[in-house]
């Protein structure tokens, strides 16, 4: 997985979001933008994004910014971005789907019409209100303990003893960097 590569393993939409602006920018684009929006499961696979913009990815990153400061809030809650969070979890409905026939009699999602930036962005802010009115989810929420790692994710894990953002990413840098320390150290 590269630097530029959207991560989808944060556990719910509104932390994946997060992940866009590390360890560099992931949605400064209105392509990077469409790819994140259907990475996410935000729109079914072949939804029609034909309406992402510029202007969408600077909505995106504005709610960013809002949920960072919302999520890694102690006790002193920022009141200009959790009236932000909920204004935007109110804006708009979260885009209407429906199933219809797939491939041998299976059953698919579907877009009802192609989603609004405004719905898209509710949909997120509603996630973010579940995930912090939910004691025991908010509760799960971690930071990565890897080295230069920032990343928030929900930690589901069994006896909740999750320590990485990604065991495959900064699980196997921190497994590697561990064991060139051992390396060193036993060399004479």
């Amino acid at each position: 997985m590269g630097p530029g590569t959207p991560r989808f393993d944060a556990g719910r939409s509104c932390l994946d979001l997060l992940a866009t602006a590390h360890p560099e920018e992931r949605i400064g684009t209105a392509g990077e933008l469409a790819g994140w929006i259907v990475g996410a499961g935000l729109v079914p696979v072949g939804a029609p994004l034909q309406g992402v913009d510029g202007c969408w990815a600077a909505g995106f990153r504005e709610l960013r910014l809002h949920i960072d400061r919302l999520v890694r809030a102690g006790t002193y809650i920022p009141l200009d971005s959790l009236d932000r969070i909920n204004r935007t979890a109110e804006a708009a409905a979260p885009p209407a789907i429906h199933a219809v026939p797939g491939e041998k009699g299976r059953l698919k999602r579907e877009l009802a019409e192609p989603p609004q930036c405004a719905a898209l962005l509710s949909l997120l802010a509603r996630d973010t209100v579940d995930l912090l009115t939910d004691p025991l989810a908010r509760a799960a929420v971690r930071e990565c303990e890897a080295d230069g790692c920032s990343l928030l994710y929900l930690d589901t894990s069994r006896g909740r003893r999750r320590r990485w953002c990604s065991s495959e990413v900064c699980g196997n840098r921190e497994r590697v960097a561990r064991h060139r320390r051992r390396v060193a150290l036993a060399r004479p």
